[in-house]
């Protein structure tokens, strides 16, 4: 979590600008993440906005978080793999090396930093709220299809009763005028 929160402080002062979350890529589509605990409902999406919630047990309601209980730093909480992987950057020096010892030996400070960073937001216990986002999405774009082909039909059916309307009045214009159809004004003829 320390390693987490340095990094961002670091990418803020070195000017780098945080980047917008994936879901937060259409503007118009707000957002709300909640965590309901046991048997608590949760609110019901609108059209303007998901709700996505995510459900923990009761007895989680009134603790701490758990990435915030534990010390994933503490070698019981490590494997032996990450343990050894220390070995492996044991006398490294020069570029991307991120050591006091070389030229560009610290140039590879920020890699590693933000290596570890994503190392441990991959391994946190936390909710994933971009999953849950993706998921609601994903419902709410499966009916898409069927609403834009009935909508299209209602479309189709409007054009063809308007071409025979056009139709009837052209053949109108021919004989005698008609009285248009009731709750229908006729259309204008053109200038001849």
């Amino acid at each position: 979590m320390k390693r987490l929160l340095a990094a961002a402080a670091l990418a803020t002062a070195t000017g780098f600008a945080p980047l917008p979350a994936m879901a937060q890529a259409n503007p118009g589509e707000k957002v709300n993440q909640l965590i309901v605990y046991g048997d608590d409902p949760c609110p019901a999406s609108t059209d303007g906005s998901i709700t996505v919630c995510a459900r923990k047990d009761e007895a989680e309601r009134f603790r701490i978080p758990a990435p915030l209980r534990d010390n994933p730093n503490a070698s019981v909480n490590q494997s032996w793999t990450e343990r050894v992987k220390a070995y492996e950057t044991v006398g490294a020096m020069g570029v991307a090396s991120c050591s006091p010892v070389g030229s560009g030996g610290a140039s590879g400070c920020m890699a590693k930093l933000i290596d570890r960073a994503y190392a441990e937001k991959k391994q946190a216990s936390d909710v994933q709220f971009g999953r849950l986002i993706e998921e609601e999405r994903a419902k709410r774009l499966q009916t898409i299809d069927k609403d834009a082909a009935a909508e299209q039909g209602r479309v189709e059916q409007l054009e063809k009763e308007y071409e025979a309307r056009l139709a009837r009045e052209r053949t109108a214009g021919d004989a005698p005028a008609a009285p248009a159809p009731a709750g229908q004004a006729p259309l204008a003829t053109p200038p001849q």
